[in-house]
């Protein structure tokens, strides 16, 4: 299969996108790997947030659109942290090198825990303007593995990989998901030892959001309704947490609606950044504000129009 990993879209984004490595920490061996596109005059970008199996590369569906749309985009990978405030600090740091004051950031699954446990670091200095949270969490002992997070530091990598593969589609799914699932392991196969067991202790490590420390932020949740690794509880959890989020619901798309159902994914963004066009914190070059406006009722009509 590896149908994306031979696209013209993907080709095409690894030909024209350079990969950045930023080294903020003391400690040198902690790299930030991100891609960043779209016109640098943009103060508050959109900041794209992997799972635990996934790199930089897994959003180029959302760079590559978003950016022809006017937006600034960055998609990265951690470097290897083993606790939250360690990552957060991290963060906050490659922010303040990038000399970005507030962003707006897209997480998927570890990624959008991540985003809120950022968001909740910040609280008394505000640097999230808005979380898009894609099969994502609040909590982490919904995973039943806080008592094995202290361990995963001294697994060997098929092990690891092996429980991260657990989480992944069993059973048939249609030719776009197989396809998600053929890249994400293919991206899981790049990770080392290391990486996959830091990030692993962070997805389940004990600790849950808090909300009232983020109640200002705005939210959009994107689930799915096919099977995916959340369970019914954990998405329950999330609408509780954030009564006030916009819900995007998509009827299928996996554990990887943004790389299998990239256009009504990235549609959802576009809508969730179009509250702040106008504003200091726009993601957007005001000059393709009416192009894009355009762009979105077309999709919305067409979007509407197949799910009638």
């Amino acid at each position: 299969m590896e149908e994306i990993k031979v696209s013209p879209d993907y080709n095409w984004f690894r030909s024209t996108v350079p990969l950045k490595r930023i080294i903020v920490d003391d400690d040198d061996s902690k790299v930030w790997s991100l891609y960043d596109a779209g016109p640098k005059s943009i103060r508050c970008p959109i900041i794209f947030l992997p799972p635990v199996s996934g790199t930089a590369e897994v959003f180029f569906q959302q760079l590559l659109a978003l950016t022809g749309w006017g937006y600034r985009v960055i998609s990265l990978q951690y470097p290897i942290y083993w606790d939250l405030l360690e990552f957060c600090d991290g963060f906050r740091k490659l922010l303040d090198h990038l000399h970005l004051d507030k962003v707006h950031l897209f997480g998927a699954s570890l990624g959008g825990f991540l985003a809120q446990k950022f968001a909740e670091y910040t609280h008394k200095s505000p640097r999230v303007h808005s979380l898009i949270l894609c099969n994502s969490f609040s909590d982490t002992s919904i995973f039943n593995q806080t008592w094995t997070s202290n361990s995963f530091w001294m697994m060997p990598a098929f092990l690891l990989k092996k429980i991260v593969l657990g989480n992944f589609s069993k059973g048939p799914v249609d030719p776009k998901m197989a396809d998600a699932i053929d890249f994400m392991v293919d991206r899981l196969e790049t990770l080392g030892q290391s990486e996959l067991a830091s990030r692993l202790t962070l997805n389940c490590q004990n600790s849950y959001v808090e909300p009232h420390k983020i109640k200002d932020v705005a939210v959009t949740i994107i689930d799915v309704f096919d099977q995916s690794a959340l369970s019914l509880e954990a998405k329950e959890e999330m609408y509780k947490l954030y009564p006030n989020a916009r819900r995007a619901h998509l009827k299928t798309g996996g554990n990887f609606p943004y790389l299998c159902r990239s256009a009504e994914v990235n549609l959802y963004i576009q809508i969730h950044l179009r509250q702040f066009h106008g504003t200091r914190y726009a993601a957007i070059d005001p000059s393709m504000v009416s192009a894009e406006e355009l762009e979105v009722q077309g999709s919305h009509l067409s979007s509407s129009q197949e799910s009638a």
